[in-house]
């Protein structure tokens, strides 16, 4: 069986956990922050891992590396949240090589997101990647797998239908209000938070309904304000935040925080209020539910209401299967190229002192000794000896044993970087 290791001391690997097998709950206590990101790259880098990038959103958390052993993958991980060990072993899925690059191409093109045809995700991959690189943390093989990845997000969004008309939690979420909210246009719609996910689903909102109907508020209060310029609606303090609760009909609460910021102790209802928790970890507390008139409904429950868009969206996933098959093909092949460059250089390097050592020989045993025609011939003839080699190590069953073969009958001794 061929190794796969881009690394002779450690084996790529793709491991983590997603809203498959973890409820939100579990998916909080592994989350990473900005913060806990950079820590543990930087844990990384001093406990002597090759290559690593480290996502964290509302519906997964991932580490992409290389390790001798994944624990030492997971143990950067729950040492860096507040999950442990054994929670990860319950719900977590472990990929390596092949497995591992099949995992990162559907992740990044939507294919294995909550909402299918979500292309938030390939965004957050590639922050993560930057942030590692400026680490030090990206190997070439690291790079050209993330690329890889980036382009077949951007051919399957354009070259098929997959992620048509509105995507991602935010657009399920405004969904689920404009149905089940009677004369939304006249209701007041409070957002709580503006990341990612939090200035989507205004962004949508605003196109459905009274723009002075919405209002913002956020812990950092100039965020809130340059969205709210963008979009034309209000802006209150942070301060605020209790009275404009008795004010709303609606609530999207999106914040990046760790614990909840929004309970029953801050509620006091004449009217009823739909709370949506857009937040990895949850931000609402269940027992909001304790009061009457309260529906809180998290972004797990938005993900399985099924929506005739989502459901044209299937028909498009044979294409963009196909799209990755093409470019993980070609990733392959560099990969394979890659491996036994080394070895081939080396084998070109013998043969040339070879050839060097009876050029010699034969310039001191022939008078007439043409050097020119000498050259020509003999390097042509490692041209085509290399070649066959090449050839043989693309189409064999085997590349290390082949590649094995090759130095030990030519005794080659040179220097292997996979970085």
């Amino acid at each position: 069986m061929e190794k796969f290791n881009m690394s002779r001391n450690s084996t790529f690997y793709a491991l983590g956990l997603s809203y498959k097998k973890a409820d939100a709950t579990i998916r909080g206590k592994f989350s990473l922050d900005a913060h806990a990101q950079s820590v543990l790259l930087m844990q990384a880098e001093a406990e002597g891992i090759e290559s690593l990038i480290v996502t964290s959103t509302c519906n997964r958390t991932e580490i992409y590396g290389f390790a001798k052993h994944p624990y030492e993958l997971i143990k950067l991980l729950c040492e860096n949240s507040k999950g442990s060990v054994e929670e990860f072993q319950e719900v977590a899925y472990i990929y390596k090589n092949h497995e591992a690059i099949n995992h990162m191409f559907r992740v990044g093109t939507g294919l294995d997101s909550q909402i299918l045809g979500d292309f938030e995700i390939i965004s957050q991959i590639r922050n993560a990647f930057n942030l590692s690189k400026s680490n030090g943390l990206i190997n070439t093989f690291m790079d050209r797998l993330v690329n890889s990845v980036i382009q077949a997000s951007k051919r399957i969004k354009t070259q098929t239908d997959i992620s048509s008309g509105a995507t991602s939690v935010s657009f399920a979420s405004v969904q689920y209000i404009f149905k089940n909210v009677e004369e939304i246009a006249n209701k007041n719609i409070l957002l709580f938070g503006t990341g990612k996910i939090g200035r989507n689903t205004c962004e949508n909102l605003v196109k459905h309904t009274k723009h002075s109907q919405i209002t913002l508020i956020n812990r950092t209060k100039d965020k809130a304000e340059k969205l709210a310029k963008k979009l034309n609606v209000v802006v209150k303090d942070y301060a605020d935040l209790q009275l404009e609760l008795q004010k709303a009909d609606v609530v999207v609460v999106a914040t990046g925080a760790q614990n909840p910021t929004i309970d029953k102790t801050l509620l006091n209802l004449k009217k009823p209020l739909l709370i949506l928790d857009l937040s990895i970890p949850k931000n609402v507390n269940e027992n909001v539910k304790d009061i009457e008139g309260v529906t809180l409904i998290h972004m797990d429950q938005l993900s399985q209401i099924t929506d005739e868009t989502l459901e044209n969206r299937k028909q498009h996933i044979p294409r963009a299967e196909a799209i990755i098959e093409e470019i993980k093909e070609e990733f392959d092949s560099w990969n394979k190229n890659r491996k036994f460059a080394p070895t081939i250089q080396a084998l070109k390097e013998k043969l040339n002192s070879i050839k060097e050592g009876e050029l010699n020989f034969q310039r001191k045993k022939i008078s007439n000794f043409h050097e020119e025609q000498a050259e020509l011939i003999s390097n042509r003839i490692i041209q085509k000896i290399t070649k066959h080699f090449v050839n043989h190590l693309k189409d064999g069953e085997s590349m290390d044993e082949g590649i094995e073969w090759i130095e030990k009958v030519f005794q080659l001794e040179q220097e292997k970087y996979f970085s």
